[in-house]
């Protein structure tokens, strides 16, 4: 066990708790700890949406295109806020609900990763339990404290650390690979850079499902929301969201570098690693071939990239969940016992995910990412982005449209069909969340057209 590289660790942990007791000591109400105050320069707004990691990157520049704009000037709390301003307070519920739900994999899928760093941090000595247990403390603890703002100050740090310590090991892996052209090379021979599916329906169906997934499915969801929304003004938010989502894509290449230097430099190893556990490639390319510089900078850099999405994640649904179903329960709150609620909510919420996480140890994180976004695709994109462009778009529309899109993704589950072996649910749900939008919302203004042409004209008789 390398004592100074855990060492190194538990100071960089330390740091972030103590930003997040100085961020505590400026929360003064449920803004402040939800979005920040709607107070953060573009820097910030940039650095702590480029956090949001695992394939949001595209999200984000349609989210900064199509939605920040119209939504910052709505002046919302929370993404559940709309769907109340919008359809009424059934639909922000059970949106809500929906968008609260699909955090339950999201981040037991951080919580998951923690415990696999730690795992491999300290050689095996402590569990992925035990690990999933300390990650989760060190997030919660800043978290609780400091709420947003704490997120978006270490989000602005980790990010700092996460592109300089990435970047630097990239151009160490290059040259323990014997240069960046042997890695290219190596990438092109075994064609490792196709990413398109077999030419077959089936498979290009699956691959545009999962695409849309990581791509719509994470548009309405709170964290990215909150994130966008603490900017200072609407063209802050809009610029942030799209040059933050565009960092993202682009330095996304570094890692992929990293790890097709790593198939170069161990060869066969690697390639049998990648298959019996390809999350543990990467950790242990680090480990067994790189001094303790690049240890630190790497572990330094997988945490950074780690807590700043599991920080917000925790954060989004226990804020989701105060100020769109507890407050319709308990509208008498004031401000001060719904900022305890959010913080109370957080610490239920991390319980009840590190549970799941350990339940579920074992399940590949990007298994427990996809699944998570697609009841937000299904249930709550299509009610956001046709009542932001659909004039038209009605209650009745948004509750047909949730019903249908839910409804036809259950029923391509394995356990009920066969259908989900042909098709992807979650496609399908999309599909019919938009078909059930439009005939819910001109269905009922057609038939009270067609009833009204059905009435004699008062004052003319028929002969």
């Amino acid at each position: 066990m390398n004592y100074t590289l855990i060492t190194f660790v538990v100071l960089y942990l330390l740091g972030t708790l103590a930003i997040g007791v100085w961020a505590g000591s400026r929360i003064q109400n449920t803004s402040d700890f939800a979005v920040a105050g709607r107070s953060l320069p573009l820097i910030m707004v940039v650095t702590t949406t480029f956090a949001t990691w695992f394939g949001a990157g595209t999200c984000l520049i349609l989210v900064g295109m199509f939605f920040a704009a119209k939504l910052y000037k709505q002046n919302l709390l929370t993404i559940g806020d709309f769907y109340r301003q919008r359809y009424g307070k059934g639909v922000e519920v059970f949106c809500s609900a929906a968008i609260i739900l699909s955090y339950l994999g999201w981040v037991a899928a951080q919580i998951t990763a923690l415990g696999l760093v730690f795992t491999v941090l300290t050689n095996g000595a402590m569990s992925e339990t035990t690990g999933m247990i300390v990650g989760t403390l060190a997030v919660l603890i800043y978290v609780v404290i400091g709420g947003f703002l704490a997120v978006a100050w270490t989000d602005f740090i980790q990010m700092i650390v996460l592109v300089i310590g990435l970047s630097i090991i990239a151009f160490f892996s290059a040259d323990l690979a014997g240069g960046s052209g042997k890695v290219m090379d190596m990438v092109s021979h075994a064609n490792l850079g196709n990413f398109l599916p077999p030419p077959t329906f089936t498979d290009i169906a699956f691959f545009i499902g999962a695409a849309l997934t990581m791509m719509l499915g994470s548009i309405p969801q709170q964290d990215v929301f909150q994130r966008v929304m603490s900017a200072k003004d609407a063209p802050t938010a809009r610029t942030g969201a799209i040059v933050g989502g565009a960092s993202y894509i682009l330095f996304a290449f570094v890692p992929m570098f990293i790890v097709a230097a790593a198939v170069v430099v161990m060869g066969n190893e690697a390639m049998e690693l990648a298959k019996s556990d390809y999350q543990r490639l990467l950790p242990t390319f680090i480990m067994t071939k790189m001094p303790l510089v690049m240890q630190i900078l790497f572990f330094g850099a997988l945490l950074s990239a780690i807590k700043s999405t599991s920080s917000a994640t925790l954060l989004a649904p226990s804020t989701s969940f105060v100020e769109n179903i507890l407050k319709n329960l308990r509208p008498e709150m004031t401000d001060k016992e719904q900022l305890f609620a959010m913080r109370a909510s957080i610490v239920v919420f991390a319980a009840l995910v590190l549970a799941y996480a350990i339940a579920m140890n074992g399940t590949a994180i990007y298994d427990l990412v996809s699944s998570a976004y697609q009841v937000t695709l299904v249930g709550a994109f299509v009610p956001l982005v046709m009542g932001l462009y659909w004039k038209r778009a009605t209650t009745q529309g948004a509750v047909v449209s949730i019903g249908a899109g839910i409804g036809v993704w259950i029923l391509f589950f394995p356990q009920i069909t066969t259908l989900g072996e042909r098709f992807p649910g979650q496609l399908a749900g999309l599909i019919a969340a938009f078909a059930g939008m439009v005939i819910g919302s001109l269905m009922p203004q057609a038939l009270k057209n067609r009833h009204e042409m059905a009435q004699p004209v008062e004052g003319l008789s028929v002969h």
